[in-house]
């Protein structure tokens, strides 16, 4: 059995000024996106895109992750707490984040630049997509750290007691999604975009590798003690990768049909 090791959550103190892990992870996440985003652009030649603009996907998608992951968390996990008490939505330090609502949140602002800049949508979300399961790993770390969102009680050997839960051993489900969500999902993706591919078929690959991966690791993750598992005993977190599977099916099948038209001229 194993014991969280209970990491203070503050990674450096500047006087008055405290930085926590989990914001670092977010500073990191970031930051990794505009040096994988130039990578990519220099391993891909054939893009119509700027490395200037990697930094606006930057900044917008910053605005998105933001403003969508706390509103998605509002609408999705405690809409009657809100509802309640309006002015605690823009309470973020007090925590509170939805990856579907961030992810909602990046694929509008994404919209919004792409019109701006004259650039198809999904040709947007087909450069983004291999830069972001590394930053979800980064994420998950930091839930790690902060001893949070653990898994479902285990037996396995490498249990793992969350003192903030309680004394039972359980999985570390935050380390599963990072390998899952993230790292795997990284390969996958820089793998496949590394060549030109059907509009649509990265960011097909993207909703179906991380719905897939949230899907089954939620599984042995404790579902949220004022939710509990819903209907067909499914988290909300695998009610809300439903979606997310369903349009990946279907753009993946549209991309691959105009290959098949490209394939015929």
């Amino acid at each position: 059995m194993l014991v969280h090791p209970g990491f203070d959550p503050v990674a450096l103190r500047i006087g008055p000024l405290a930085i926590h892990w989990y914001g670092l992870m977010y500073v990191l996440a970031f930051l990794q996106f505009v040096w994988l985003g130039r990578r990519h652009l220099a391993r891909r030649r054939d893009l119509a895109l700027s490395p200037v603009l990697v930094d606006d996907l930057m900044f917008w998608g910053v605005i998105g992750v933001i403003f969508g992951g706390r509103l998605g968390y509002v609408l999705f996990y405690k809409p009657l707490d809100f509802l309640a008490d309006p002015a605690s939505i823009v309470a973020v330090w007090q925590g509170g984040m939805s990856f579907h609502g961030g992810f909602l949140g990046v694929l509008l602002a994404m919209l919004w630049l792409a019109h701006r800049r004259g650039l198809r949508w999904l040709e947007v979300t087909d450069f983004i997509a291999p830069l972001v399961p590394l930053g979800l790993a980064l994420g998950r770390v930091g839930n790690f750290i902060n001893g949070e969102l653990w898994g479902r009680p285990t037996e396995a050997a490498w249990g793992m007691v969350f003192p903030l839960a309680d004394a039972v051993p359980r999985h570390p489900s935050q380390l599963y999604q990072a390998g899952l969500e993230g790292l795997a999902l990284f390969l996958l993706l820089w793998w496949f975009a590394r060549r030109p591919r059907p509009l649509g078929a990265v960011s097909a690959v993207f909703l179906l590798g991380y719905g897939t991966a949230r899907f089954a690791v939620e599984f042995f993750r404790e579902p949220d003690a004022h939710l509990g598992l819903l209907g067909l005993g499914l988290s909300m977190g695998q009610w809300l990768c439903v979606p997310m599977l369903i349009a990946g099916a279907w753009l993946w099948r549209r991309s691959q049909s105009r290959l098949r038209e490209a394939g015929r001229r």
